[in-house]
C-alpha cells in the first residue's frame, strides 16, 4: 500500500507512474476529496473534545464554588451528541481512503523499463546455451506420458482439469527437486527454512496485495481460510504486525509449499502440460531488508534462483520486466525464462521481485533504527524454483533420440538413478 501523505503530496506523480503501468485509477481523483474531508472531521472531532475537557474542568470548578453546572451540562450533552454524528462519518471516510490505497499497485522504481505488455520487457543477460538436439524434440506431456511419469488423463478423473498424478520417477523427480532447491538455499545461500501452514486468513493475503484486488485467483474454504497462491504469502506474513531490530535484517527464508490458483481469466491458455495448474510445488525465497539495502538484495536474490537453473545446466535468460508486465505490488521484477526446446520457447520459471514498503505497509512489518524511529522494512521475494516448471524443463532439455531422459548429475545422488528408461 502507498504512503497516503506521499500520494496527496505527489499527486501527479503517482498519476504518471500508474499510467506507465497502463492503471487509469480514476478512484485517485477522490483521494484529495476524502482525504480533505477526513481531515476537517478530524479538526471537528478534537475541538470538541477539547470543549469537553474544558467543560469538565468548569464543572469541577462551579462545584466546589456551590455553582450551578446546568447550564454546562445542556452544552455538554450537544456536544456529545455531535460528537456521537461525527464519528461514523469520519470512520466512513477513513473506510474508503483505505480501500482506494488497497486498489492502488505499486510505483515502479525510476530503473524498470517503461512500456505496456511483456513486447516491451528487456532482456538483462542469458546464461548457457540452447541444447543442441539431432533429433525433434518432444513436449514434455508427450515424454512424461511415455515414460510413465505423467499421468494426466487420471489427475483430471480424481480432480478435474488442470491437475496432474506424478507417477513412479515422476514423483521421485518431483521431490528430489523440492530437496535440492531447499539444500543448496539453505547451505549455500544463508537462508532459513521454513515450514509454513498452507492455508491463511483474509489479513494475511491483504498484507501481500491478493486481496482485495485478486479474490477470483483464490481458493477459499466454506470456513473463511485462503489456500495459499504462493509461500510469500505465510512466510511474509510471519513477522506481520511486528517490530524487528536493525540488526537482524536482512531476514532470509526459503519454503517449499504446495500452491493453489483458480486461474481465472486464462481460460484456453496452456491447456497441455503442466505450465499452468489449479496445484502446483513452489520452492519460495522471502528477503525482510532494510530499504537502504533493498536493491542490492534483489540482485543476490535473483543470483539464488539463478544458481539453481546453472547447476541443472539448464540455458535460461533474465528479462526486467516492463512496467506494464509487473504484478500488483512490485516496484521491480526480474523473470527467470527457461529455454524449452520441445515448446521451441522460453517461459517464465521464477519471478524476482521487490515491493519495497509497499507490503510491509499494509502487513505493519516494521524495525527500530539506530535513532529509535520505527521504519518499514522493504519486502522481497522470488521462485526458487517453481517445481513443476523446473520437471518439465528437465524432461524437454534431457530428453535423448531413444525417449529416455538423462538426469542432470547434480539430481543423481537424490535419486540414485542417472537415466529414466520406458524400463525403469
Amino acid at each position: 500500500m502507498l504512503d497516503l501523505k506521499f500520494v496527496i503530496e505527489n499527486l501527479a506523480q503517482v498519476k504518471a507512474a500508474l499510467q506507465s503501468r497502463g492503471v487509469d485509477f480514476q478512484l485517485l481523483e477522490a483521494i484529495q476529496s476524502l482525504a480533505k474531508s477526513r481531515k476537517d472531521q478530524q479538526k471537528k472531532f478534537d475541538e470538541l473534545r477539547h470543549q469537553q475537557n474544558l467543560a469538565s474542568q468548569q464543572i469541577q470548578q462551579k462545584k466546589r464554588a456551590g455553582e450551578s453546572v446546568d447550564e454546562i451540562m445542556r452544552e455538554m450533552k450537544e456536544v456529545s451528541q455531535r460528537l456521537k454524528e461525527l464519528a461514523p462519518l469520519r470512520e466512513e471516510a477513513e473506510e474508503k481512503l483505505n480501500d482506494i490505497l488497497l486498489h492502488i499497485p505499486n510505483l515502479p522504481h525510476e530503473s524498470v523499463p517503461i512500456g505496456n505488455d511483456e513486447s516491451h520487457n528487456q532482456e538483462v543477460r542469458a546464461w548457457g546455451e540452447k541444447p543442441e538436439l539431432d533429433f525433434k524434440p518432444l513436449p514434455h506431456w508427450e515424454i512424461g506420458e511415455k515414460l510413465g511419469l505423467l499421468d494426466f488423463e487420471r489427475g483430471a478423473k480424481i480432480a478435474g482439469s488442470r491437475f496432474t498424478l506424478y507417477r513412479k520417477w515422476g514423483a521421485k523427480l518431483e521431490r528430489a527437486l523440492i530437496n535440492f532447491m531447499l539444500d543448496v538455499q539453505t547451505t549455500e545461500n544463508g537462508y532459513e527454512e521454513v515450514l509454513p501452514p498452507f492455508l491463511v486468513n483474509r489479513q494475511s493475503l491483504i498484507g501481500t496485495g491478493q486481496l482485495p484486488k485478486f479474490e477470483e485467483d483464490l481458493f477459499v474454504t466454506q470456513v473463511g481460510y485462503y489456500l495459499i497462491p504462493t509461500a510469500e504469502v505465510p512466510v511474509t506474513n510471519i513477522y506481520q504486525d511486528e517490530i524487528l531490530a536493525e540488526d537482524q535484517l536482512p531476514l532470509s527464508m526459503t519454503a517449499y509449499t504446495p500452491c493453489f490458483r483458480s486461474e481465472a481469466g486464462s481460460y484456453g491458455k496452456d491447456v497441455r502440460g503442466l505450465i499452468r495448474q489449479h496445484q502446483f510445488n513452489k520452492v519460495e525465497l522471502v528477503k525482510l531488508t532494510h530499504p537502504d539495502q533493498s536493491y542490492q538484495e534483489l540482485e543476490k536474490l535473483t543470483g539464488h534462483a539463478e544458481s539453481i537453473l546453472q547447476k541443472l545446466g539448464l540455458h535460461y535468460r533474465v528479462m526486467a520486466l516492463c512496467s506494464g508486465d509487473m504484478g500488483f505490488s512490485a516496484a521491480k521484477t526480474y523473470d527467470l525464462e527457461v529455454w524449452l526446446p520441445g515448446q521451441n520457447a522460453y517461459r517464465e520459471i521464477s519471478s524476482c521481485s521487490n515491493f519495497q514498503d509497499f507490503q510491509a505497509r499494509r502487513a505493519k512489518i516494521r524495525f527500530k533504527d539506530s535513532s529509535g524511529k520505527n521504519r518499514l522494512v522493504h519486502t522481497l521475494n522470488g521462485s526458487g524454483l517453481a517445481v513443476g516448471r523446473t520437471f518439465l524443463a528437465i524432461l524437454e532439455n534431457y530428453q535423448q533420440r531413444d525417449g529416455s531422459v538423462k538426469v542432470p548429475e547434480v539430481l543423481q545422488p537424490y535419486l540414485g538413478l542417472k537415466e529414466i528408461q520406458l524400463s525403469t
